[in-house]
């Protein structure tokens, strides 16, 4: 299998998980973003995933999964004894919910800042993030990570945050300390160090 990755992207959170699950065989492959997409071992991207965007995972007989709250989850799943997905109980409901609410609040809320928008829609998207990370803050109350146990949603998070930390959204206290205990996790630093990116 081969993670298509550019640094610091989303496809930072299943490399993430990669390095939890323990799944070293998995290949990394950077991707070059620009008018085209070069993949570090000569493909075009867009023959691998047409919408052009990272995180794809290819499968050993070709197939490619894209999504990466999807992704996170299939990569779970290769070693359920890592404890990294809640997949039974009542606790998988509020899995699959802290899940989405970071791919569709978090993660789309911060797209406008990516981008070469006027000031008055990148201010206005920030004040939207401040609301919805008061909102992780509080799905995080006392705890150490989202759900109790780290998780895949821990991995997601992480990646989200650091976005916030680089466009200076404002986060709670709590948030701050979560993000640099779940950066501070051997798995975490690993991917962190693979990518170029800065591990402190």
């Amino acid at each position: 299998m081969k993670l298509f990755y550019a640094p610091g992207a989303c496809s930072l959170a299943p490399h993430i998980v990669l390095r939890e699950a323990g799944l070293d065989d998995v290949g990394l492959v950077k991707v070059a973003f620009g008018k085209d997409r070069p993949t570090e071992d000569g493909r075009n991207f867009y023959d691998i995933n047409p919408q052009g965007a990272v995180p794809a995972l290819e499968l050993d007989d070709g197939e490619v999964l894209t999504e990466a709250q999807v992704l996170m989850q299939y990569l779970a799943a290769l070693n359920p004894k890592a404890g990294l997905a809640i997949t039974d109980g009542p606790q998988h409901w509020r899995f699959l919910e802290t899940l989405n609410f970071i791919a569709t609040e978090l993660h789309k809320g911060t797209s406008p800042l990516f981008r070469s928008n006027p000031d008055e829609v990148k201010e206005a998207a920030k004040a939207n993030l401040v609301n919805r990370y008061k909102l992780l803050d509080q799905k995080l109350g006392d705890k150490d990570y989202l759900l109790g146990q780290f998780t895949v949603a821990d991995a997601y998070a992480f990646v989200v945050l650091s976005w916030a930390k680089r466009f200076e959204v404002s986060l709670p206290p709590k948030l701050d300390a979560y993000f640099a205990r779940v950066r501070a996790r051997p798995a975490v630093q690993k991917a962190l160090q693979e990518e170029g990116l800065p591990t402190s």
